[in-house]
């Protein structure tokens, strides 16, 4: 019983898919291919969700232009190029490196070599420096010292 349990309760976990059934194509290559290539874009009203697992008007509106395009005869490449050129490159879950996007890419290990060398040129220049000495006090100086603590 534990196990049918255990089943069901992970079978509830898997993620929704949002695909309606009035969407869903009657050739079913064709419908692989929609769902692999909505994997890959984004749903511009829900950010970090696909297409597939989004309920937003926007998403199934994407999912339905996917799937024209792909009936229409274009490639998988085509179709995404046709989304990509009319929603802008933030459709794409994974952005391509090419571009102005090497500049993001590379910004993060950038910053980290920057923030090393500052680091490294203050601890170098650190330990450089003279110490700072200081004389003893002289006697005027403590009794002077010892009159201002009450002593």
């Amino acid at each position: 019983m534990r196990q049918i349990l255990l089943i069901l309760m992970l079978a509830l976990a898997t993620p929704a898919v949002a695909v309606q059934p009035d969407e869903v194509l009657q050739d079913t290559a064709l419908e692989e291919r929609a769902r692999e290539l909505s994997k890959g874009l984004r749903c511009l009203v829900c950010r970090n969700e696909s297409i597939d697992e989004s309920n937003a008007p926007l998403a199934r509106d994407l999912r339905i232009l996917l799937r024209e395009r792909l009936v229409a005869g274009d490639s998988d490449v085509e179709a995404i190029d046709f989304i990509v050129d009319r929603y802008g490159e933030y459709v794409l879950l994974q952005p391509t490196t090419s571009g102005a996007n090497v500049l993001l890419w590379a910004a993060g290990p950038l910053m980290l070599l920057l923030a090393l060398g500052i680091g490294y040129g203050y601890l170098r220049r650190r330990s450089l420096a003279t110490p700072v000495t200081t004389e003893p006090l002289n006697a005027a100086e403590e009794a002077r010292l010892k009159d201002i603590l009450g002593e």
